[in-house]
């Protein structure tokens, strides 16, 4: 097994067809894709899905940026594949979506040029984060499907099961496992990356561990030159604090909590000159170093609750987009990482034109609470066509479901039984 991949498709749309588009999108979903126009659960490795339409704005020097169509996925697959099944069997809803961009060939078209379309629009994510590494869509909802049969025994035999030993009770339900044929994989181990995704993932950490030492002294040598250009930069940007109205703030709350989990989706223009634009990409090549290589086990510094997540410039890198799914209210989230993470949101935020002041970087900024909020609504692009294939499940959820198959392999004594017992 291999593991997941980030795919981002990003269309220029003809101004004339923004309307018409804008339209089209709000009759897919109201923040939940109702796959009316296209199946999303009809294609295979599929996690989480969205459609996004970044409405036409101008840069900070005045000039156009035209109005764009996004399509992101988190897939268990190549991206070729998930391309292809786009172009073949979600075809009539690729044309009538994609047909609003610029470019788009003429219909009526074919596969292969949709493919091509899609291909010649893909963009490179310049970080990402995947919860847990190798587990796929598929292994959730199984795992999710073993959880339910199990407490329905559990419930049914309440009465029997009470007082009596653990050790008995898991082997009865070790049993139970076996002796349903729907459930013959959950006799076997969780499958792991391949070996030579390992490696590549070893590899990768070490060489670029390696270059920085080898960099070591002349990174040290310029920090103080840094430095004084970072204060220099922070006490002359600009740091409003503006607050989205009230009608904003009504749209996007009506496309949220409608699941366990939510989709976030914000695009900020990257303040001018050659100093932010050379930090936020050193800042975002080390978020992606340190969610490859450390924060992949359900742990993104103290923040439990993301599923996925991806930084992508925009526009010739004059802008940045992040995207996320993850649990609970948007309030609570922009909580969580307020709590924890703060200095993690100052290092890639701050870099973004009307964030929150911030000292070296990481002080302050998202330490103001209110202004912090105000600027993420702000620059919050409404999410309405978006997709989950398990989205009553947390990722607190998930993860107790791997235990509890994991808890099935072999034997186990006592102390170990009660616990496992435990997490049911």
């Amino acid at each position: 097994m291999s593991h997941q991949i980030a795919l981002t498709v990003v269309a220029e749309v003809r101004p004339e067809a923004a309307d018409d588009l804008r339209a089209l999108l709000a009759t897919m979903g109201d923040g939940v894709a109702n796959d009316e126009v296209l199946d999303f659960g009809s294609f295979s490795g599929l996690h989480f899905a969205r459609l996004v339409l970044v409405e036409e704005s101008t840069d900070l020097k005045g000039d156009r940026l035209p109005a764009s169509l996004l399509y992101m996925s988190d897939l268990d697959l190549p991206k070729g594949r998930h391309l292809g099944e786009l172009a073949d069997a979600g075809g009539d809803a690729i044309d009538r979506l994609f047909g609003h961009c610029v470019g788009y060939p003429q219909m009526p078209t074919t596969p292969e040029r949709r493919l091509a379309y899609l291909r010649g629009h893909v963009v490179k994510e310049q970080a990402r984060y995947v919860n847990t590494i190798g587990r796929t869509a598929r292994q959730i909802r199984q795992e999710a499907r073993l959880r339910d049969r199990i407490q329905v025994y559990l419930d049914e035999h309440a009465d029997e099961l009470r007082g009596r030993d653990p050790v008995e009770i898991r082997r009865e339900l070790q049993q139970l496992v076996e002796d349903d044929a729907g459930l013959h994989w959950a006799r076997r181990p969780a499958e792991r990356t391949d070996r030579g995704f390992r490696l590549r993932e070893l590899g990768h950490a070490v060489g670029i561990a390696l270059l920085v030492l080898l960099l070591l002294p002349v990174l040290l040598l310029a920090l103080p030159v840094y430095l004084v250009l970072l204060r220099w930069h922070e006490r002359r940007d600009p740091a409003p604090h503006l607050k989205p109205t009230p009608e904003l703030v009504q749209e996007l709350a009506g496309l949220e909590d409608h699941l366990v989990q939510n989709a976030f989706t914000a695009i900020g223009l990257v303040k001018p000159g050659p100093f932010r634009r050379l930090t936020v990409r050193v800042v975002l090549a080390g978020i992606d170093y340190s969610t490859r290589h450390v924060f992949n086990r359900g742990n993104l510094a103290g923040v439990k609750t993301i599923h996925f997540a991806r930084w992508v410039f925009l526009d010739d890198g004059r802008r940045v987009m992040f995207a996320s799914n993850y649990d609970g209210s948007l309030e609570s989230y922009m909580d969580d990482f307020i709590d924890k993470i703060a200095w993690g949101l100052n290092i890639v935020f701050s870099n973004g034109d009307g964030y929150p002041r911030t000292r070296f970087l990481i002080l302050a900024g998202a330490r103001d609470e209110l202004a912090f909020k105000d600027y993420l609504r702000l620059h919050q692009v409404p999410t309405r066509v978006w997709h989950s294939p398990y989205g009553q499940l947390s990722a607190a959820n998930i993860n107790n479901n791997e235990r509890i198959r994991a808890g099935l392999q072999g034997e186990a004594g006592a102390e170990k039984a009660e616990q496992w017992l435990r997490s049911l």
